[in-house]
């Protein structure tokens, strides 16, 4: 199997951003970095994917190109795509299941595929792609190349977190219907609270939005919970606004953490405690594994990215009247 840019990158020390730019804009680098990628590139063996592929147009589909987790993933593909001058063209389905399977369909007369986060069932996936060259981002699909980010290890932080602080209640609020991601890290979320002893109640589904978020407030507040888990950052900002609307506030009231830890996590007050996603990262690797495929080079699956728990000023230890 050829090797990877992510190899080299590794093999020198160095980010994939960084390996990549000892190809693509080499008067970037000092010197003594640039001879170590290419040190490295030799030594494994590596051909550069622009050298081989020529000027390729690219598809990228994703659910909500304002949702700022796309905006992010987005500007790493066209930062990556473009060291090699390919083209991007973006496909927002909306959240739309009919506009996601006319979306792939219209890919499918380009390059390759970029398939952010589907939300049609697998088989119907892989029965639309046919043989396009693809790579899916944030999913696991059967017979094809598959970015993920994990949703293990930072989700389970979060509950350690909210345990160790004395919570006992929490809820978690759920992401749009079909979302791969929002059942795994519901999954998590629930296995984590049966670790600790902690009682868990999953609010119904809602959209990965602000307006999602204070369209749960109100069940979150009926449920009881001293804490919530929120399927993205979005949602768990929405939620602090809807439970303010209704009178309470954050952490004094309920502690509250996010999934992804976009820029606006940081900016507002209280600041999110929030999980970390390798958003970009995972937006870089997939163009550098389609580019891969499309030279004919055999592509495995890479291991899932990490994710890791950010504590700030949403999450604080429950009110001492609270059983």
């Amino acid at each position: 199997m050829a090797t990877s840019l992510t190899e080299v990158a590794k093999h020198a020390g160095v980010s994939i951003a960084t390996a990549s730019r000892a190809f693509s804009e080499p008067d970037r680098l000092a010197s003594s970095t640039l001879d170590r990628v290419r040190r490295a590139a030799t030594e494994l063996g590596y051909a550069t994917p622009q050298a081989n592929v020529g000027t390729r147009t690219i598809g990228v589909v994703v659910p909500d190109a304002a949702n700022p987790v796309y905006a992010t993933l987005l500007k790493a593909v066209q930062g990556q795509a473009w060291h090699g001058r390919h083209r991007i063209v973006l496909f927002d389905t909306d959240e739309d299941l009919r506009r996601e399977r006319e979306s792939i369909e219209l890919v499918r007369r380009l390059d390759g595929l970029l398939l952010c986060s589907p939300r049609l069932p697998e088989t119907e996936v892989v029965t639309l792609l046919g043989d396009t060259p693809t790579v899916v981002v944030n999913r696991s699909i059967r017979g094809t190349v598959s970015v993920v980010m994990d949703a293990e290890h930072g989700p389970s932080q979060a509950v350690e977190h909210l345990a160790a602080l004395g919570h006992r209640r929490i809820a978690y609020a759920s992401g749009p219907l079909g979302s791969w991601a929002d059942d795994r890290r519901a999954d998590t979320v629930e296995r984590a609270c049966e670790r600790y002893g902690i009682g868990l109640t999953r609010l119904s589904h809602h959209a990965a939005s602000i307006q999602g978020g204070r369209a749960a407030a109100a069940a979150a507040a009926a449920s009881g919970a001293t804490a919530i888990i929120a399927y993205n950052d979005l949602v768990a900002l929405g939620l602090e606004a809807g439970l303010a609307d209704l009178g309470r506030t954050c952490p004094a009231d309920v502690s509250i953490v996010g999934i992804d830890d976009i820029d606006l996590a940081g900016a507002v007050t209280p600041s999110l405690t929030t999980v970390r996603m390798p958003i970009a990262r995972s937006g870089a690797l997939a163009v550098e594994l389609l580019l891969n495929l499309l030279t004919g080079a055999g592509v495995d699956d890479p291991p899932e990215l990490p994710s890791q728990l950010i504590v700030r000023g949403s999450t604080a230890p429950p009110r001492s009247d609270v059983s």
